[in-house]
């Protein structure tokens, strides 16, 4: 990930910490809130509608690196993260449990994520991809919701 990528990561985290949450869900440019969480989109790949594999393959690790590059940076603020793995919240919301928000919308496009708590507040890590040709998402999300 390039240094200034990495910088306006950084920059959006720490942005979402400070803000307020909304009474009610909404979205601002690559920001989805509601309340008690912040969800932003960091960094989106490009689609795979007729890809012989390579590209997506390509894009994966790509992104991948880059998740581990900026966990790097938040785990020298905050320590080691907690890796959670988000299958059974979405097994368990397909059955009708309740789960709150950003960890519904999260299960549904990141197999797992890395987590800290700063503040009082949880901070999540995660590559996300909603479909096979849809295009790979470095996603944050910043919560007082705790996790499943």
């Amino acid at each position: 990930m390039a240094a200034t990528s990495r910088k306006q990561h950084l920059a959006t985290i720490d942005l979402l910490r400070a803000r307020p949450f909304p009474a009610q869900r909404g979205r601002s440019g690559c920001v989805v809130s509601g309340p008690g969480y912040h969800l932003a989109e960091l960094a989106t790949s490009e689609g795979f509608w007729e890809d012989d594999g390579t590209a997506r393959l390509e894009a994966h690790e790509q992104y991948e690196a880059e998740c581990r590059a900026l966990s790097a940076v938040l785990s020298a603020r905050w320590g080691e993260p907690r890796e959670v793995s988000l299958w059974s919240t979405l097994v368990l919301s397909t059955e009708g449990a309740h789960t709150q928000q950003p960890w519904l919308e999260l299960s549904a496009s990141a197999p797992c994520l890395e987590l800290w708590r700063a503040d009082g507040r949880w901070i999540a890590l995660a590559v996300c991809q909603q479909d096979a040709e849809l295009p790979f998402q470095l996603v944050a999300a910043v919560t007082v919701n705790d996790p499943p």
